[in-house]
Order: structure tokens, then sequence, then C-alpha cells
């Protein structure tokens, strides 16, 4: 179980993340993030697959050094 949260664009990362795992999330803390009903907005879509762009990324296969 978690709690997102986020400011500006991270706010809108935070809540698209939070509805995608509705079934994992307490809460979302948003500042500055607009309005939680995005569904049916290309924004909304847009944002929503950068979200799961991320979600499938390999992170070992960064250098992080």
């Amino acid at each position: 179980m978690a709690t997102f949260g986020g400011h500006g664009f991270g706010a809108k990362v935070a809540l698209v993340t939070a509805i995608d795992n509705m079934n994992r999330c307490t809460g979302v803390i948003n500042l500055e993030g607009g309005p939680l009903d995005h569904k049916y907005y290309e924004a909304y879509q847009e944002l929503n697959e950068f979200v799961n762009i991320a979600n499938k990324m390999d992170l070992k296969d960064f250098d992080y050094s």
C-alpha cells in the first residue's frame, strides 16, 4: 500500500499512478495537479501512456555512477 504525491507535473504522474493502482493506493497528495477526472482528455491519455512506459522500464539498464 502506498500514498502518492507530487507537485505540478509530478502531481499528475502521482494521480495517474494512483488511478492505475487503486487497489494498492491509500491516498494521493496533489499540489497544483488539477482536477481528478482526466480520463477522457487527450492530455490524460498521453500522460497515462508515459507512466505505463516508465513502469515497464528496466532500471538495471541505467548507469547511476
